[in-house]
């Protein structure tokens, strides 16, 4: 599915409260310039049977206290399998996802640090890790852009209201 229609699914499958569906539609093009930087359309994310992600902690070597929560997005089911970790749980499977998708929930997942998209099928030693305070930024920038507040017109103010 091309990248526009992944945003127009995101808006038909919005809650309709009247706000997130214009939500949608103002941070798309922010959605749609980071997706337009991977490489796949889609990911193969890892899911529990009640369609929870997984999430998978990462600790520093030199200070293994340091850790943070990560996601990993795989380009091919069969690089889900060849990563020794992904299904050791029968209770988890691996769900294609649309890009655009995997962004948009990244920005609800606060216990998420990252998600680290492996773009080359078969490559699982380096992959392109996208910060989900990177993401809210972008998307921060955009919404701001979108909706400037109105500027204080005072000069149709009479000079001796007080």
């Amino acid at each position: 599915m091309n990248l526009d229609r992944q945003i127009q699914a995101l808006i038909d499958n919005a809650p309709q409260d009247g706000h997130t569906t214009q939500a949608i539609q103002a941070i798309g093009p922010a959605l749609k310039l980071l997706a337009q930087q991977l490489r796949h359309s889609q990911y193969y994310i890892l899911q529990t049977l009640e369609r929870d992600w997984v999430l998978t902690t990462l600790s520093n070597r030199a200070n293994p206290g340091d850790q943070k929560q990560v996601i990993y997005a795989f380009s091919t089911l069969q690089d889900v399998t060849a990563d020794p970790n992904s299904l050791k749980d029968p209770q988890v499977l691996a769900l294609p996802i649309p890009v655009t998708h995997i962004l948009f929930q990244m920005l609800a997942m606060k216990g998420v640090y990252s998600t680290v998209f492996f773009d080359t099928p078969g490559n699982l030693s380096s992959g392109t890790e996208l910060r989900r305070e990177d993401l809210q930024n972008l998307i921060g920038a955009q919404l701001q852009q979108n909706y400037k507040a109105p500027r204080n017109t005072n000069r149709h103010l009479p000079s001796d209201i007080a």
